[in-house]
């Protein structure tokens, strides 16, 4: 097997970073140096003064996003501190650039403190056109998302919001391969944190018009101690809060009894939870997305043995990859092309679809585009622009007229 480990170890020191600034323009002589800086500099900066939109035409911030961090929950390493969270950050801004030709920068704060995080995240917003919040623990990403939402630009916990659009996605893509219809799935989703609580409320159109998004039937949700039912008194705000959309008949137990009759399985918790046996107590051809990493709660070859329809993992080494590559770079390219001042549950509707839609000749190995898809970026930024555009129009529109 490839030693990945060491091989990245050596490309990071050897490059000492995977970013750069580049200048978009020449700086050789004093003319250059007189329109770029002063006096030449005065001009745009009068301008912005003058209008302060237009800050977004004259810098940086039409097509800069910040990726911020504070190193609390790093991939699956757990809470190594911002200085660690800097190659995650960094490989991020990457994606961004290569993917979708956005400009992102790593913002790696030395504070867990979430009052801190908001504070400073409002602090240095003027200069970015959308926030990329990566690997903060829950719950405290929760409401650093949900308080930031008044900032006027895009501020999306991918951890939360990729995962699940990626994952509708492939369910459409395996409902329509399977002969299976979403609004008849009961799923059952191991795993309570950021990305198991967004890729519920995703599933079951919390907060996204009918019209836009067909539910499920619906969701047992799944943690550490089991199925998280009403009668549980360890459940904190947000758990307590996805009971209003979950486990409507109050079942009790273990995650072996919500497998029973389930048509989907989705794993954001830990390896080896799932067992072939498990699976063959589930509906027939089930769907089962077992996204831990490195080591998924099972593995694709004991998936099929009990009878799975359609696998997808994490991992790149697998077919099917649930990766949230194929989601953020296109949703904030088109959020900063059309200057969105949030991220609506409508557009991520949208982007999932247009994921979806990226696949022409579906199969069992292919329900979810390549990661190295460069069209699928494209595709979702529109998507997510005309998405956008229908929200501000619902918007307008006088509600006598509805």
């Amino acid at each position: 097997m490839k030693d990945y480990s060491s091989e990245s170890l050596e490309l990071h020191e050897k490059l000492k970073g995977k970013i750069s600034i580049a200048l978009k323009t020449d700086l050789e002589t004093k003319n250059d140096l007189t329109l770029c800086y002063s006096p030449g500099v005065a001009e745009p900066v009068r301008q912005i003064a003058n209008d302060e939109e237009k800050v977004w035409d004259l810098t940086i911030k039409g097509n800069m996003v910040a990726v911020v961090s504070d190193g609390s929950a790093i991939l699956g390493l757990g809470n190594l501190g911002p200085e660690a969270a800097i190659p995650v950050m960094e490989g991020k801004a990457m994606l961004f650039k290569k993917f979708a030709g956005v400009d992102a920068f790593p913002i790696c704060l030395n504070t867990q403190n979430t009052e801190e995080i908001i504070q400073t995240i409002r602090n240095i917003a003027p200069v970015f056109g959308g926030i990329n919040l990566e690997d903060i623990s829950s719950p405290r990403c929760f409401e650093i998302e949900e308080r930031l939402q008044t900032l006027g630009i895009p501020v999306f916990h991918d951890d939360q919001h990729g995962t699940a659009i990626v994952v509708l996605a492939g369910i459409v893509n395996a409902c329509k391969l399977l002969n299976k219809k979403i609004e008849d799935l009961n799923v059952v989703i191991n795993g309570a944190g950021a990305a198991g609580l967004a890729i519920t409320k995703l599933l079951i159109c919390h907060d996204v018009d009918r019209d836009v998004c067909t539910p499920v039937k619906q969701i047992v949700m799944c943690d550490s101690k089991g199925i998280i039912h009403r009668d549980r008194s360890d459940l904190n705000d947000f758990k307590r809060e996805i009971l209003k959309f979950t486990n409507p008949n109050n079942t009790k137990g273990t995650l072996k009894t919500a497998l029973k009759n389930a048509d989907v399985f989705i794993g954001v918790s830990q390896a080896n939870q799932l067992t072939t046996e498990d699976v063959l107590t589930m509906n027939p051809q089930p769907i089962i997305f077992p996204l831990a990493n490195p080591i998924p709660e099972i593995s694709p070859e004991n998936a099929y043995k009990g009878g799975a329809g359609v696998v997808g993992t994490g991992r790149s080494d697998m077919p099917n990859q649930i990766n949230n590559v194929l989601a953020f770079p296109g949703i904030f390219k088109g959020a900063l092309e059309i200057r969105a001042r949030r991220i609506t549950p409508r557009m991520k509707v949208a982007a999932a679809y247009a994921i979806a839609n990226c696949v022409q000749d579906l199969s069992r190995d292919q329900i979810i585009p390549s990661t190295l898809d460069m069209k699928v970026a494209e595709n979702v930024a529109q998507a997510v622009k005309d998405a956008y555009l229908e929200d501000m129009k619902k918007m307008e529109t006088p509600k006598h007229a509805l």
